[in-house]
């Protein structure tokens, strides 16, 4: 599969990823979204 690279993102979008994804309340595709976009090291 060929990966597309993100051209813009909503800010509202990505604030309310942050906050569920910081109380532990996304979907997992999402939290691997939030930690490839902020290049953040998973625990798992």
């Amino acid at each position: 599969m060929n990966r597309r690279s993100i051209l813009w993102v909503n800010t509202p979008v990505l604030t309310e990823a942050i906050v569920r994804y910081e109380e532990g309340r996304l979907p997992k595709p999402l939290k691997l979204w939030v930690e490839e976009m902020l290049d953040i090291n998973s625990k798992e």
